[in-house]
This record gives structure tokens, sequence and C-alpha cells, in this order.
């Protein structure tokens, strides 16, 4: 594993942006100076071998998070992951029923040298899909002729759809996002995940999730049209919907309306899962110490809130190091995990995402960043396997 140089395609923000990305939120280099979003001045580099094991850590890992899924739901433990007592019965049927999963991203600490180190499993809402799914992918195929790139995550997302198609109760599917961000990220990932839906040969319709009605009389969800939503892929978190009052609806027409990613993911996305993860497999080369609301043994740690992203409400504790990020996280709890900072190539730290598609490992986003955290002004960069 090594970081290059490259020289960028004269024309490569009009082939992002013909190719879906129109977000492009601008991103911070060494010493805080701009950066693109998108960033192919830069890739990194890695050998078969090296692609070949880390594929084989995130299938165990993804089976050893449903196997920590199971556990949890077995011992009663939703008050350790801070989820609301009157969702306790909806999430156990939910994984009984073993509601229909597509997609996820595990984030990872890899140098190269030994096994992948799971920082986190952004299994109900994650982003910078279309990223690693397609741009990198035209990025290869336009300037490395003969090199292969970690990357199947389009041909598997359209073969999930197939085989989950008989356990939705229509052929329709709706696709909401919230209104509410900005910058268009959630947007643009839950339009590129209707067009593989479609490409599956379902009926898809796209509406933001501030847009779903609720018919009184026939007591369902319905879109601007007022036809019923039999089934909805959300890029809306889990714990945002059940605590919103017009939500509670979500859970009390569980099956007949189902939701992708399903209710039992607020287990699977949940920090928590970490410190359970520790309990399952004390000293598992694949994990990082975590304990649950103190840090243990640890004295160097990152704190983390169960439910927070893009780097918001972190917190670093080591020798020389007192580091805290803000943001309207923690309320409901805090795992501490052994400090393991990113490994430094060029002054650039890169966080691996590992894409796991229904239950199989399928591909590798990196998003770099100058500082220890690794949050929304980190830039995407692109991967190759020579050939």
């Amino acid at each position: 594993m090594h970081r290059e140089t490259s020289t960028p395609r004269p024309d490569w923000r009009k082939r992002t942006e013909e190719q879906g990305l129109v977000f492009g939120t601008p991103s911070r280099g060494l010493g805080g100076a701009p950066r693109p979003y998108w960033d192919e001045s830069v890739h990194y580099v890695f050998s078969l071998d090296e692609v070949l094991s880390m594929e084989a850590d995130v299938e165990l890992l993804h089976s050893m998070c449903l196997e920590a899924v199971d556990n949890a739901v077995m011992t009663d433990r939703y008050r350790d992951f801070g989820i609301s007592e009157e969702a306790w019965p909806a999430v156990v049927e939910s994984w009984r029923r073993r509601d229909p999963h597509l997609y996820g991203r595990f984030d990872l600490r890899y140098d190269g040298s030994g096994p992948a180190k799971m920082l986190e499993y952004n299994a109900d809402t994650p982003t910078s899909l279309l990223e690693a799914a397609v741009l990198q992918w035209h990025w290869l195929t336009d300037t490395r002729e003969g090199d292969d790139q970690w990357n199947s995550i389009h041909e598997k997302l359209v073969e999930r759809w197939g085989e989950i198609a008989d356990m939705l109760p229509s052929n329709e599917v709706h696709f909401s996002w919230s209104s509410g961000d900005t910058s268009g990220e959630d947007h643009v990932t839950a339009a590129y995940l209707q067009e593989t839906a479609a490409e599956a040969g379902l009926n898809t319709i796209g509406l933001a999730i501030e847009d779903l009605g609720w018919d009184t009389l026939l007591e369902r969800f319905v879109d601007l049209e007022e036809a019923p939503i039999s089934t909805i892929c959300k890029l809306y978190p889990w714990e945002w919907v059940v605590d919103d009052v017009f939500g509670k609806h979500a859970i009390a027409t569980l099956p007949e309306t189902l939701w992708v990613e399903p209710l039992w993911k607020m287990l699977l996305s949940n920090k928590a899962l970490l410190a359970v993860l520790w309990e399952m497999y004390p000293g598992h080369p694949n994990l990082l110490p975590a304990f649950l609301d103190e840090p243990g043994f640890l004295t160097e740690y990152v704190r983390k809130p169960r439910l927070g992203r893009e780097g918001a409400n972190i917190k670093i504790v080591a020798p020389g190091i007192e580091q805290e990020t803000g943001g309207v996280y923690g309320e409901e709890g805090f795992v501490y995990q052994l400090f393991a900072p990113l490994p430094e190539f060029d002054g650039m730290r890169p966080a691996l995402g590992a894409w796991v598609v229904g239950d199989q490992a399928a591909g590798l986003g990196i998003r770099e960043t100058a500082g220890l955290v690794t949050d929304d002004g980190a830039s995407f960069i692109p991967h190759r396997i020579p050939g």
C-alpha cells in the first residue's frame, strides 16, 4: 500500500458532474488549504494480496457483527444501545423476520501490514457510495488501462435488489432522503440507489422524507400522489425516525410497509456494537478494545457518541493529545475505543471504507484528511491495483 501523485484529467470536473457528483463540498488539505472533495491528483495503490486480505477481514467482521446483533437481541441489551423502550419489541421482530438489508460500509484502519482494524460500521445510512461505485471506476478506466480496482459495488447492488425483490410487499420502492441536508449528498446517494434498483427491474419513485404523507383512513404512508407506499429505501437515521411523532407510524405498520435499511439495523449501526464485539471476541486481531460509558483499562482512547456522524463529538485522549470536536450528539451516551491513529502518507491520513452489499464484501472507497478525525472536511481519493 502506498500513495502516488497523478495528473488529473483535464475535464475531471465536468466528467464527475455528469456521473452524478453535484454536491462537491470543498474539503481541507495540509494546513487547512482548500481542496476539492473529489481529488484525483493523488491515489492509493494496493497489491492484490492486500486487497484479498482486507476482503476476507471484512466478510469475517460482517459475520461477527451479525452475531453481535443476535447476542444483543437474545440478552435484551437495547438500553446499552440507547434505543427507546417502546421500539424494543419491533426491533426484535424485525430481526427475527430477517427483514431484508441492502448495504453498509466498514470504516477501517489499514496501513498495508497486519490485519485491518475495525473503527466502526456505518450500516444504516452510509454515504460516499456513488464515489466508490462509479466515479473512481471511471477514473481507473480513463487513466489506468490494464489496472484493476476493488470495486464490484454497482453489480452487487443490482444483484442484491434482485435477491430481495421477492421479500418486498410489491415491486415498487420509494427512495427517500431529507431535504434538510443542504449539501445534496444524501439526495445524490438515494438517487444512485434508486438507479440500481431500477436496473434490477423494480419500479422506483423518489421523494424527500418530509413529503411522506399519512392516510388516517388507510393507516398507511402515502406519496405525493396519495398512493400507498409499500417499501421505503431511506437515507435517514432510524433513531431520528422513531423519535419523531409522525415516525411512530413506521414501527406500527411493520411489516406491511417495509423499510430498507430494516429496523434491526438500529443495533448494527450503533457504536455500542464496538463494545459488544470486544466482549464477545476479546483480543480479536480485527478489533480494537472498546467499552461502554467508561474507558476500562484504556489510557489512550477515542470517545465516540453511540449515534454520532461525520466525526462529530469525538474526543481523543492520548499522551500529548487532547482533542475534541463539536456537534449535537452524545446525550445517548458514549463508547470508548483504543486510540489507533490512522497511518500517515505524505502528511495525510486515509480512512478505508470497505463496502458490504448483502453479506458480501463489495469494494473500497478512501476518504483522506490531514487531521486525526475523519470528518466532513475529508476528500475522496481513488485507488487502483496494478495490472
